[in-house]
């Protein structure tokens, strides 16, 4: 799946051809639901304005994969704004007919790098973050594609509200130590995890996916990393 990476897209963009439906689905949804972050002037886009009602907050999930998370957060949080960034087409597909099939009207898509998004946001505008099994980029030479860079993390920090959460998961266990020698350094973010549960553990107001499941199948166990914005100075 392709992933982003701080203004760069690695991977694919599409997989097997759609079938008919599900094509006929996102040439219908897709126009009304994306959003064009280059269309927006720099730290100008309030996200509650992406939607046309009345919106109490907005959540982000970055690489939404097939939109199983996304989807079902949308549903059990219907005063909640959900953007979802994903640039690969088929999970695109995928989340729009779960959007027709339930009358989901809370979710908008970014076809793109999420950091051009992140570029164009107003500060403590977003109220929570999701980053769930990124692409782990197990080379060495390509560590550096990874989400979880210092920049990347610079600017969910700049977005989310004080208090917010910034929700992980990962399978790969070299990533899950990449996150947390990044994260347990950022002033901004406060690990939650207070005993091994908290993390090994996925809470229960955290969607499963089949990519997790899949996962668990084959012996990969997910850890589940929850980061809190820490309150800004007021100097």
């Amino acid at each position: 799946m392709a992933k982003s990476f701080a203004g760069n897209l690695f991977g694919r963009r599409r997989g097997k051809p759609l079938r008919q439906g599900r094509l006929a689905t996102l040439e219908r949804l897709l126009p009304r639901l994306k959003i064009e972050p280059g269309n927006f002037a720099p730290r100008s886009i309030d996200p509650r304005s992406l939607f046309d009602r009345h919106i109490e907050t907005v959540w982000l999930e970055i690489g939404f994969g097939a939109g199983e998370h996304l989807a079902a957060l949308a549903k059990s949080n219907p005063q909640t704004g959900f953007i979802g960034c994903e640039p690969f087409m088929n999970g695109v597909a995928r989340l729009l007919t779960d959007i027709d099939q339930q009358g989901l009207d809370n979710i908008r898509i970014v076809m793109d790098d999420a950091s051009l998004l992140l570029d164009n946001l107003k500060c403590a505008s977003i109220g929570a973050v999701f980053l769930l099994f990124p692409d782990p980029w197990p080379k060495r030479r390509h560590k550096k594609r990874r989400f979880i860079i210092p920049k990347n993390i610079a600017e969910i920090a700049r977005v989310l509200g004080d208090g917010a959460q910034w929700r992980m998961a990962t399978d790969n266990m070299d990533y899950c130590r990449w996150m947390l020698d990044h994260m347990t350094t950022a002033a901004e973010f406060q690990w939650l995890a207070r005993r091994p549960g908290d993390w090994r553990i996925r809470p229960d107001n955290w969607p499963s996916t089949r990519y997790e499941r899949k996962g668990i199948d084959k012996g990969r166990p997910p850890v589940f990393l929850t980061f809190q914005r820490c309150v800004r100075d007021p100097s």
